[in-house]
């Protein structure tokens, strides 16, 4: 099975987390998924140096990295996911979509109102569990 590296970013501003909405998709079950924003590592970046390259290119965004959080390891039916997570902070709640269809900005007792893409699932039950 394929493996794929990624890195998202859990971005906070105030008591808010940034939630972004894939665009449709050929597989259903990442189609139109909620996730938080991110991607592939490329060779010989580090994982904050694709972090900060991936919300570059997908929000004209560069936030501070304040900390790891969470490595998922999910297997999807085409491929395996490994996806690390960081605490990222922004000074402004004036994002640009540029791949993303919709985005939201909730509390964490909010978040299980969006349809998740499955790894990101226990990234928002570890921070809807810490509060």
């Amino acid at each position: 099975m394929k493996k794929v590296e990624v890195v998202a970013a859990i971005i906070k501003y105030s008591e808010e987390i940034f939630c972004v909405q894939r665009p449709q998709n050929k597989l259903a079950y990442i189609s139109e998924k909620y996730e938080f924003p991110g991607g592939k590592i490329e060779l010989g970046e580090t994982k904050e140096d694709a972090l900060l390259r991936e919300l570059k290119e997908e929000l004209n965004l560069e936030p501070k990295i304040k900390s790891f959080f969470l490595t998922v390891v999910h297997p999807y039916p085409d491929f395996e996911l490994t996806m690390h997570s960081f605490i990222c902070e922004v000074s402004s709640k004036e994002i640009i979509l540029n791949e993303h269809i919709d985005a939201k900005w909730l509390t964490v007792d909010q978040l299980d109102s969006l349809d998740w893409a499955a790894a990101d699932f226990p990234i928002v039950k570890k921070l809807m569990a810490n509060g």
